[in-house]
């Protein structure tokens, strides 16, 4: 792995926590204050914090992405989208079907939709 790509890892990973922490945040705010039914509350929060990742990762994580094109943002926000149906299959699972809090299995879909995050907005932003 050349140091160049380690880099890149590690601001993903920066910018990854910090929009977690958003998510989560949300997330929370609006199932414990607003009332709002988890599974919504995890729809909203998580499409607040792709636009957020979005404009981080073209900044900041993926060098190679400041040239951004219709093409590759229309790519992104539909991995993005395909995220987001992974998440909520996620957090259904693990608050429905496993019975966990739904904070904790807010941290269990994170780990799952990174992975993929990675591999498809890498690809998305830089071409």
């Amino acid at each position: 792995m050349t140091r160049e790509r380690m880099l890149e890892i590690i601001r993903f990973c920066f910018v990854g926590g910090v929009s977690f922490l958003m998510d989560y945040s949300i997330l929370f705010a609006l199932t414990e204050f607003a009332g709002v039914y988890y599974l919504y509350s995890s729809a909203i929060s998580f499409s607040i914090t792709v636009v957020f990742n979005y404009w981080l990762c073209v900044i900041y994580v993926f060098k190679d992405a400041r040239k951004q094109t219709t093409r590759r943002a229309i790519i992104f926000f539909g991995t993005g989208v395909v995220g987001l149906g992974l998440n909520q299959l996620c957090m259904w699972f693990f608050v429905d079907v496993a019975g966990l809090y739904y904070m904790i299995a807010k941290i269990f879909a994170t780990a799952i939709v990174t992975i993929w995050n990675y591999l498809t907005k890498r690809k998305a932003v830089s071409g």
